[in-house]
């Protein structure tokens, strides 16, 4: 086979254990998933109730410009239906991206520790990916600054950032956008924006009106429940969303993708219901970190990194033959912490407690 050199020696995307797989292999008849930054609660009811009543010809393709989807989302942002691309989740608004501006010859930068997906997708293409590592737990911006040269082609900006969970703020957003040459497209990446709450976050949308240069990523997967469904979309303005979109496969979001998307963006109301929620999940966490002098990442997401003075790879162990899924931050670049999917009230009592009992038993609570 002629692969291309870019690819030699890659690994794919190595997602946690499911919870079958678990279950079977520890006899666990119960098993709490907080690796993976779902929502506990899972998506709104009135999205169950719809999927329920739901009548559809399975034989015939999914609209190909997935025009509900796409107008209650438009209306939604506040929008036109031509400054939005839809992906199978952000995943493949990745993929688009790096496929479109991303070959030999070119760079991209990005902060690490930061989403793995750039990075992966960018060598896939061939290009050098350049990271610079984070400065008092936020993106170096003066230093991602310093790393742009003429070939230079797409700019990284996780905020909230995986896996550490903090925002950029606006004021050096701004000074920092203002910077990059206007030829380098700048993807502000924004999976977990709905859960944030930092008083120095605006929404990026309005940035678009001043920049062109830039593409804003969300997605359903995380806050509205809707994981299973895949379906992220971008926000640019309309001559960049245009030369993206044929790199765009056709009829990738489904007919229920297509379909049930308006009904949970109607739903609001469950989604404050959620953000209150993992407020609250969210102050468990850092309540048991201040009581046993944990240091932990301050996030404005529905996941916690923080310490646990022990391998990493040994707690997900443990924790795993207990029942709880949560990342191993040494499969994340960060050693001695763990990345936890804040749940209900009860699934993280539960943790909690597993917790802790690990770190007693290897002497790191006495």
């Amino acid at each position: 086979m002629k692969w291309k050199e870019s690819v030699k020696g890659l690994k794919a995307y190595q997602p946690g254990k499911s919870i079958d797989a678990v279950k079977k292999e520890f006899g666990l008849d119960e098993i709490v998933k907080l690796a993976s930054n779902e929502n506990p609660l899972g998506c709104s009811p009135k999205v169950t109730a719809y999927l329920q009543q739901l009548t559809t010809n399975f034989a015939l393709y999914p609209d190909g410009y997935a025009t509900a989807m796409r107008e209650a989302t438009a209306k939604h942002l506040g929008v036109e239906n031509n400054e939005l691309i839809f992906g199978n989740g952000s995943d493949e608004l990745i993929s688009i991206i790096t496929r479109a501006l991303l070959q030999p010859g070119t760079n991209t930068v990005m902060a690490t520790p930061t989403f793995s997906q750039y990075k992966l997708n960018a060598m896939i293409e061939g290009a050098e990916v350049r990271e610079i590592p984070l400065k008092e737990r936020a993106h170096d911006l003066d230093a991602m600054l310093a790393a742009i040269d003429e070939h230079t082609a797409v700019l990284w900006i996780c905020s909230p950032n995986n896996p550490t969970g903090g925002i950029v703020e606006d004021a050096p957003l701004q000074q920092f956008l203002a910077q990059v040459p206007s030829d380098i497209l700048v993807v502000l990446d924004e999976a977990y924006f709905e859960y944030i709450s930092h008083d120095q976050h605006v929404d990026t949308i309005s940035l678009l009106k001043e920049y062109n240069n830039i593409i804003i990523l969300r997605t359903f997967s995380k806050a509205y429940g809707l994981a299973a469904f895949r379906v992220g979309y971008g926000i640019a303005n309309a001559d960049l969303i245009a030369k993206l979109d044929p790199v765009r496969g056709p009829f990738n979001n489904t007919v229920l993708s297509q379909s049930i998307i308006p009904v949970a963006l109607a739903d609001q109301q469950y989604l404050a219901k959620c953000r209150e929620v993992n407020a609250q999940g969210k102050k468990q966490y850092i309540d048991f970190c201040q009581k046993h002098h944990l240091d932990f990442y301050p996030s404005d997401t529905n996941f916690i990194l923080f310490e646990v003075k022990m391998d990493s790879d040994l707690v997900f162990q443990e924790l795993m033959s207990r029942g709880y899924i949560i990342r191993s931050g040494n499969a994340l670049g960060v050693p001695s912490y763990i990345r936890v999917t804040i749940g209900t009230e009860q699934q993280n009592t539960g943790l909690l407690a597993q917790l802790e009992a690990v770190m007693t038993t290897y002497g790191v609570f006495v």
